[in-house]
């Protein structure tokens, strides 16, 4: 195991109607005027945004609000909250929504108090400076209620990156199960599938001897594998959301992926994908992370004989070890099929013949990425068109 620092002050509110304590918990982090950043107008018409104002005036604290935030979220609208926050004084950004309105809480909270383009922080800048930001979460997914971390797209060259620091770490989460039961399926299993690709960024490594994380990063997977399903079948099953959505925080938090490597080709991949077609982040990661597996499984054929044998109760097959790390393979592209999420680029809606401008977007050039395995520019082609022929 390597050595690590782990910071993560989050305070987390979770139960039914904790949404209606918000106000405390901003005056409490010393919010005194705040943003209400939120998506589209979901949020307003559920009542969700008229309860979060009401918790605010019982406590005294002033607002203005900002919607519009979409999948995929764009620099415009950091740009347009950042103007509004300095124009009114802002002090506290209060994200109600999902990792998209959280991740732009997050960029614009970091624009707010810097002098320059707050995409330096999305092209190597650290970000030592923000204004305080809360959450209130309505889908599980990107886990960005735990995290430091934020990704937005530029709208110009619809590049999409991200910067990560602990100064984004939200002061409070308000994580409401029932806020997520009117999802459609598909939105829901698309999160999912962000969640489980989390923990498998952090699965696949390098490092040995992590056997605690090992085991933190299977009980997620098991628990994903478990509820997904049963909210699939029943959008009101609060107990199974419940679990789904601090798996979700878990999952990216960092707390399963201390002490150890970690991957990230994966997301980097999909990024792509999501900036062109402006696919669903889950859906894409559902046709990348599967075509990934089959082209470096061989790198370390244990380490997927036993997410194989831990996570998808194969049967080991100890004199062919790599027949059982590919069945682990099949049987999460299966699962991801079962719960509606694409498996290859014709059901994403993404095409072969945009490939070469995909890899040229990634920027490779002649270099490498780094991770579980280094891949080159070729490399990274080879995965899309592993992802243009998957099959069941």
């Amino acid at each position: 195991m390597n050595s690590f620092n782990f910071y993560s002050p989050t305070e987390f509110v979770f139960g039914k109607d904790r949404e209606n304590e918000c106000g405390k918990y901003v005056k409490k982090y010393g919010g005194t005027k705040a943003l209400i950043l939120y998506g589209g107008g979901s949020a307003v018409r559920s009542g969700l945004v008229g309860r979060v104002k009401a918790s605010l005036e019982e406590y005294s604290i002033e607002y203005t609000e900002l919607g519009g935030v979409q999948p995929n979220p764009r620099d415009d609208l950091v740009y347009k909250g950042i103007d509004l926050c300095r124009a009114e004084g802002t002090d506290f950004i209060l994200a109600v929504g999902g990792g998209s309105v959280i991740d732009t809480a997050k960029a614009i909270a970091i624009g707010v108090p810097y002098e320059g383009d707050f995409w330096d922080f999305y092209s190597g800048k650290h970000a030592e400076k923000a204004l305080p930001v809360g959450t209130v979460l309505t889908i599980a997914a990107a886990g960005s209620e735990g995290s430091g971390d934020s990704v937005i797209t530029k709208i110009d060259g619809m590049l999409k990156r991200g910067t990560g620091s602990d100064v984004l770490r939200p002061k409070f989460s308000v994580l409401d199960p029932a806020l997520t039961q009117t999802l459609p399926a598909y939105q829901t299993a698309a999160g999912a599938t962000d969640i489980m690709a989390h923990v498998f960024e952090r699965y696949f490594t390098n490092t040995k001897e992590v056997e605690i994380t090992d085991r933190l990063c299977e009980a997620v997977l098991m628990t994903m594998v478990k509820e997904v399903p049963r909210v699939i079948a029943d959008p009101d099953n609060y107990d199974a959301r419940a679990n789904i959505m601090w798996a979700g925080m878990v999952a990216h938090n960092n707390i399963v992926g201390v002490g150890r490597d970690q991957d990230w080709n994966s997301h980097g991949i999909e990024h792509e994908l999501s900036a062109l077609y402006d696919c669903a982040h889950g859906a894409g990661l559902a046709v990348i992370m599967p075509a990934w597996m089959e082209f470096v499984y061989k790198h370390d054929v244990m380490r997927f004989a036993q997410a194989a044998v831990r996570i998808w109760g194969c049967k080991m097959n100890f004199a062919d070890p790599e027949a059982t790390a590919v069945e682990g393979i099949h049987r999460f592209r299966a699962f991801l099929h079962s719960i509606g999420m694409p498996i290859n680029f014709e059901e994403l809606g993404a095409k072969e013949e945009d490939i070469p401008a995909l890899v040229d977007k990634f920027g490779l050039g002649d270099g490498r990425t780094g991770g579980f395995v280094h891949l080159s520019s070729d490399d990274v082609a080879e995965i899309y068109r592993i992802a243009v022929r998957a099959k069941l």
